[in-house]
């Protein structure tokens, strides 16, 4: 997990905004129940009006609830009376037009006051207003009044306000004023204010779900730059342990499940709390709160359940991804193998079975994560209806509002939404974290050959000594050593050949001296300095290898020549690499000449002309030593001694070691070492080897005639 707080800790700016906008719209989106419920108790049931604070009174109105208040001063202060007299002209149609009941008598007219004082005149009216209204006309209607009388002790102060508020509207109606355009005012401000919280939630949604794409996607890219970075480090011994076709999958399907989980983690991880916290608080003392803990309860044993029984299925999907692909890879490369030995039917049996295996587990964690959404959705329409039943004997007793209720099943729902965007990440939690372990086995895992942390230089005066002093191998988890006790020098200018049988060791020897492997006893000198002791970099700089299979990668024939260059090759350059290696013939035959295209691994070109492009690359960063692993097996015997007679020009003052099978390619080597099992049967000159040595004259004769081999 170090690694992915690594990589997320370069965009901590980016996680902090998108923290806020976050914030931004879970409470925009809180706010907009608010507003409804406004709309519908206070815009529709209260015609827009929001406090009992009439704005006008009628003069026997206001002896009346003057006479049944305490402190008759909330009224004395807070309204004037006007009439005809008191107004100038123009002040008097105006208030006429707003209160028509002004023609024929005065009325009180509240004066222009803060909200603080508004809320005083409305808690001092609440009670007193009531009794101006026609308690007769009400007392047919509600189960609030008792007989005559209302029943204060059993009304919500909610339903208080509500019933008063019919009072002053009763008041506006006496006036003139229009309730009408009240009303409509109120429900368009409130109606404004949730559009604008609409548009302001939508862009700030907007604007975190862009960010949080562009912070997983740098994040993704940033990891798997790490696992490719990771994996060019490691020997053959990491390549053992973790397949190549675990390492693509790794390098791709989990780091797309972690780039996923990524983005859950930052737009509903942080958001879900936001959004089922504040509900909570919205709704929590409402009498009604008890069905919301029957629904969360209901939420998270569905969750556990599902977690338990999707989770031992994640990793095994996985691992069968790793299997499937692994098939797969084996079939793309073997076609040719596989068509030669009409063994197709067999491959496709064996890729049908990896397929189904993995669509079995697919099949099983789709159905599961299926299945959560519908019974999701059975529990918050039982919710819903479980609300309706219970909030509407509540409005029938008057205990609280329409919109009250309204609001609550928004705040209910939003509550149960959050924990469904829970479930949501607790079923793709499980698979990410098998992702996250195994992106961390490859991160975690440390290349068995590495460099020490005070390296040696090697010496100047000597460029591509190389010698082998009493060197053992065994591959990790072989029960016997592959070479044993191998000794041998070789210098400058002179060509090292080895052959033997096959499995002798031939190219894992040779695999030693660029530290593909690290020996198991003994050492390997490079230029004087045990090369344990020197850089990698600074080894391998010194030695051009072509490996026996002539790799190439998908690119043109000059990128790959000049592969292991730092400023490439000039023209010149690289027609001399190509006319050395026997390649520039062929290369002169294609239309776009060194920028004609090569295919993946090379398979455009035949396998001769892959071994040439791939001795032309070594050649062109001139080293010091050149390790040709069987790398003129593929050449017809003209073009094998054209290329090793032009060899020895360029490669005159370089260590040459050749691994071969056939005795014309390393006749005239300088020295050659024969393997037998691991061991060195023999080492010297071909007339030597001929006289002394029986294993390598025997692999001569079952190559060529012995009168070939004497006038050799």
């Amino acid at each position: 997990m170090k690694h992915i707080f690594k990589i997320l800790k370069k965009y901590s700016f980016n996680i902090i905004l998108v923290l806020v906008l976050l914030v931004i719209q879970a409470a925009c989106d809180l706010s907009l129940p608010e507003y409804t419920s406004k709309i519908v108790n206070v815009g529709i049931q209260q015609s827009g009006i929001e406090k009992v604070v009439p704005k006008a009174l009628t003069e026997e109105t206001y002896n009346k609830v003057s006479g049944l208040l305490k402190d008759s001063s909330i009224l004395s202060n807070n309204y004037e009376l006007i009439s005809k007299e008191t107004l100038s002209e123009e002040n008097y149609k105006k208030y006429v037009k707003e209160y028509p009941l002004l023609e024929k008598e005065n009325i009180y007219v509240l004066k222009d006051i803060d909200e603080d004082t508004k809320t005083q005149i409305n808690d001092a009216l609440l009670v007193p207003i009531l009794f101006t209204l026609d308690i007769e006309k009400y007392a047919s209607q509600s189960q609030l009044f008792n007989g005559n009388n209302i029943d204060f002790e059993n009304i919500e102060p909610m339903l208080i306000q509500q019933i008063s508020i019919s009072a002053v509207k009763s008041e506006y109606l006496k006036i003139g004023i229009d309730v009408t355009k009240i009303q409509m005012n109120y429900i368009t401000s409130v109606g404004i204010k949730m559009l604008l919280l609409s548009l302001t939630a939508m862009i700030v949604t907007i604007v975190s779900t862009f960010l949080t794409s562009r912070i997983s996607a740098f994040f993704s890219r940033d990891l798997r730059k790490r696992v490719v970075n990771k994996v060019v480090t490691y020997s053959n011994k990491e390549f053992e342990e973790i397949s190549t076709s675990s390492l693509i999958t790794r390098s791709t399907n989990d780091i797309q499940q972690i780039q996923m989980f990524i983005i859950m983690l930052l737009r509903i991880v942080i958001y879900a709390p936001l959004m089922g916290i504040g509900a909570f608080t919205k709704v929590n003392g409402n009498s009604m709160s008890w069905v919301i803990g029957i629904a969360v309860l209901a939420v998270l044993s569905l969750v556990i359940i599902l977690v338990g029984v999707a989770l031992p299925k994640f990793q095994k999907l996985q691992e069968r991804i790793d299997k499937l692909n692994l098939v797969t890879r084996e079939i793309l490369s073997g076609i040719p193998v596989i068509r030669a030995f009409s063994n197709e039917k067999y491959e496709l049996k064996r890729f049908d079975n990896a397929n189904k295996n993995l669509m079995k587990t697919n099949l099983f964690v789709n159905r599961v994560m299926t299945l959560m959404m519908p019974t999701m959705m059975f529990i918050m329409n039982g919710v819903c209806v479980l609300i309706v039943w219970v909030g509407s004997s509540k409005i029938d007793a008057g205990t609280i509002q329409i919109g009250t209720l309204m609001a609550f099943i928004t705040y209910t729902m939003q509550i149960i939404m959050s924990f469904l965007m829970f479930s949501m990440v607790s079923i793709m939690m499980p698979r990410a974290l098998v992702s996250f372990r195994r992106i961390g086995e490859v991160l975690n895992k440390d290349s068995s050959i590495i460099d020490k942390e005070n390296t040696l230089e090697f010496k100047k005066e000597l460029k591509g000594v190389v010698e082998f002093k009493n060197v053992y191998f065994r591959y990790t988890d072989a029960k016997e050593d592959m070479l044993k006790n191998i000794s041998f020098k070789s210098l400058p200018g002179t060509t090292t050949a080895i052959i033997g049988s096959t499995g002798s060791g031939k190219s894992t020897l040779v695999n030693l001296i660029p530290r593909f492997f690290d020996v198991t006893k003994g050492e390997i000198l490079v230029d004087g300095i045990n090369i344990k002791d020197a850089s990698l970099k600074a080894l391998r700089k010194k030695i051009g290898y072509v490996h026996q299979k002539g790799l190439l990668f998908s690119g043109t024939i000059k990128s790959n020549i000049e592969f292991g260059t730092e400023k490439g090759l000039n023209e010149n350059d690289l027609e001399k690499v190509a006319k050395i290696s026997q390649a520039f013939e062929f290369i002169e035959e294609k239309e776009k000449k060194f920028d004609s295209e090569i295919s993946q691994g090379g398979t455009n070109v035949s396998g001769g002309q892959r071994q040439r492009l791939a001795i032309a690359r070594a050649l062109a960063i001139k080293p010091d030593i050149y390790i040709f692993d069987d790398s003129f097996s593929a050449l017809d015997y003209k073009t094998d001694l054209k290329l090793r007679k032009e060899l020895s020009k360029e490669t005159k003052n370089s260590t040459i070691f050749i691994v071969a099978s056939r005795i014309s390619t390393i006749m005239n080597a300088d020295q050659i070492i024969v393997l037998e099992k691991g061991e060195i049967a023999g080492i010297g000159t071909h007339k030597q080897l001929l006289k002394d040595c029986e294993v390598y004259k025997q692999i001569a004769l079952s190559q060529l005639s012995k009168e070939e081999l004497e006038n050799e």
